[in-house]
């Protein structure tokens, strides 16, 4: 989430709503303004909030940039110190505007980890959408956009594969360009159910744009089809079009909560591989002959084991 400039436009939008009758030249003026000094255009108890939201989803990012050099203990500790001030944080800006929404949603992720419990909040704080084209171009809808999204991941942790992909082709209407990612969980439930037509018909949808997730789950789905040949091949292919995919999968590490959504990565780079098998690791586990299966695989142990020579990483 960018939230400095989803500030930035949000403050824009205000200003322009205030002194109304401005032309599309004048508002990229006063967008450029607004991107020079944010804090003098803050004249709303919502804009204030989402102000104080922006600068804790800072704070909360560079206070996780040392947690590799952490032991267990250590980083269990620094995570509860820092979900806590977020928490803090939030409460903050709730007192501002109670109506926030994004403060509403960090909240529940600091503060739930139980994610049949997050489901439940998170279902609770879904409001109708209602919007002219993609959802995601008016910045005051990114907020429950932001929502439906989380829900489509708890429904992947709890293991509520179809109404992961209802939910996820519902946020996808909403916003065609997605944004958020919706396709990438849909696709690993369509691989845990099976379901080649739906599976074929979302990658279709968006060009066959490769991802760590649509390799991989192309790998499960046909892992659980039983077409070996094929399975072997989309592995693969996961593998060798991923960067350290194979290292991933077969090391995988664990992922923190989304603070309030995936970070943005570079297409098949490693991070989006570790996000791909963090997500798909609730269907590894419910099909436990994939993941030695995959192993026993030389090429791509091969892989997974120079992967880790070349960066240092333990195997």
């Amino acid at each position: 989430m960018n939230a400095r400039e989803e500030l930035v436009e949000r403050l824009a939008l205000t200003r322009r709503a205030a002194l109304g009758g401005m032309s599309d030249a004048a508002f990229e003026e006063l967008r450029l303004a607004v991107r020079e000094a944010p804090e003098s255009f803050i004249d709303t108890p919502a804009n204030q909030a989402f102000a104080l939201i922006a600068q804790a989803l800072e704070r909360f990012e560079r206070s996780s940039e040392d947690d590799d050099l952490l032991d267990d203990d250590e980083y269990l500790k620094a995570r509860r110190k820092r979900h806590a001030r977020m928490v803090a944080d939030c409460d903050q800006a709730l007192a501002l505007d109670e109506s926030c929404t994004d403060a509403r949603l960090l909240k529940a992720l600091a503060s739930e980890d139980n994610p049949d419990v997050l489901l439940g909040m998170l279902l609770d704080m879904e409001e109708p959408v209602e919007a002219e084209g993609d959802a995601w171009d008016d910045v005051l809808l990114r907020p429950q956009l932001r929502i439906r999204a989380a829900a489509v991941r708890a429904c992947m942790e709890t293991a509520r594969y179809r109404m992961a992909v209802e939910k996820a082709r519902a946020c996808i209407d909403l916003s065609p360009s997605d944004a958020l990612g919706c396709r990438h969980s849909a696709a690993l439930a369509y691989a845990r159910l099976e379901d080649e037509a739906g599976f074929e018909e979302l990658d279709a949808r968006f060009d066959h744009r490769s991802s760590a997730w649509s390799l991989l789950a192309r790998a499960i789905l046909n892992f659980k089809l039983g077409r070996m040949g094929a399975a072997r091949r989309s592995l693969a292919g996961f593998s060798s079009l991923v960067e350290g995919g194979a290292y991933a999968l077969l090391r995988p590490i664990l992922v923190d909560t989304y603070m309030p959504d995936r970070p943005a990565v570079a297409p098949c780079c490693y991070e989006e591989a570790m996000f791909a098998v963090h997500e798909a690791d609730p269907i590894i586990v419910d099909v436990p002959d994939f993941a030695s299966w995959a192993e026993s695989q030389p090429a791509v142990r091969a892989a997974a084991q120079d992967y880790a020579d070349k960066y240092g990483y333990d195997w």
